[in-house]
């Protein structure tokens, strides 16, 4: 579900800005772009991202205004330590060359920001955070809105076809069953011998087994229900609405498989429909 969110948080001499951007996309995916300031922080980002959505593309930009790099500390213990051991190689390979410390700079991790810096800078990521959520999840609630009254009125259309297939399922069949008994008649007449009656019956009773799709209109009624009470909960509903969707499709497809008659498969062709243009829209929903 698309939206956007901005919000900004009080920081040492400054503030922390964070923008959220969300935009549709089957799973969770997160990405985030710091500032030269915050790039300490764009892991916390991704975390706090991913705790809090569970859909869609979510874009987090973190900006600083009036908020200094922290200035980096000396590891002196890791510093020390990784002289002595340059001086130890020195010892072994080139006896009285100087060990420069223009060497250490070299070295990673010797250099951090000091953890109440980075404390401050975190409490004002998540405050900076949740103000951008709120704002990002009123303009998804809108949209949200929105987007339930379409689903529910493509439902509705569904239940109507539904019906309509229900009503003319006994006249289909008994027109097939006809037009079966119509052509063992001329293959009768035209052929030596007379029709086992028995037999003829019972490929009419195994015709209108086959037939049968009293079981698929009851679960996409089932399917129909389930959906218009998932689209008035609150919470992520995406997935359970996808699931739904794909499931009424597969009973419309066995539906059709079953059906000869010209009038269900003009239904079932609208149903497809219907259910197609759903789960383009259910792309859309948490």
């Amino acid at each position: 579900m698309t939206g956007f969110g901005a919000g900004e948080h009080a920081a040492d001499t400054g503030k922390v800005l964070v923008e959220l951007r969300a935009l549709n996309h089957r799973f969770l995916d997160v990405r985030v772009r710091a500032s030269r300031e915050l790039v300490d922080l764009a892991t916390s980002a991704e975390i706090l991202a991913r705790e809090r959505f569970s859909r869609g593309r979510i874009e987090v930009v973190l900006r600083a205004e009036g908020v200094a790099a922290a200035a980096p500390v000396l590891d002196r213990e890791r510093a020390a330590s990784a002289y002595r051991q340059l001086a130890d190689l020195r010892d072994a390979i080139a006896p009285g060359e100087a060990v420069p410390l223009s060497l250490l700079a070299a070295m990673p991790d010797l250099f951090a920001t000091s953890d109440a810096a980075c404390d401050a800078l975190r409490g004002a990521l998540r405050g900076a955070f949740e103000a951008a959520a709120k704002d990002l999840d009123a303009m998804r609630a809108r949209e949200g809105a929105a987007l339930a009254r379409d689903l529910k009125a493509r439902l509705a259309r569904t239940s109507e076809l539904v019906k309509a297939i229900d009503m003319r399922a006994p006249d289909a069949l008994a027109a097939a069953q006809k037009r079966l008994r119509e052509r063992v008649a001329r293959l009768a007449s035209s052929a030596e011998g007379a029709v086992d009656p028995v037999r003829l019956e019972q490929e009419v009773a195994l015709l209108a087994e086959r037939s049968d799709v009293a079981e698929e209109l009851s679960r996409l009624r089932s399917h129909a229900e389930q959906l218009v009470a998932l689209l008035d909960e609150d919470g992520p509903i995406g997935r359970r609405v996808d699931f739904l969707l794909q499931e009424m499709m597969r009973e419309i497809n066995t539906l059709g498989s079953k059906s000869a008659d010209v009038t269900i498969a003009r239904a079932v062709v609208e149903l497809k429909v219907e259910i197609e243009r759903m789960r383009e829209q259910a792309q859309n929903v948490e």
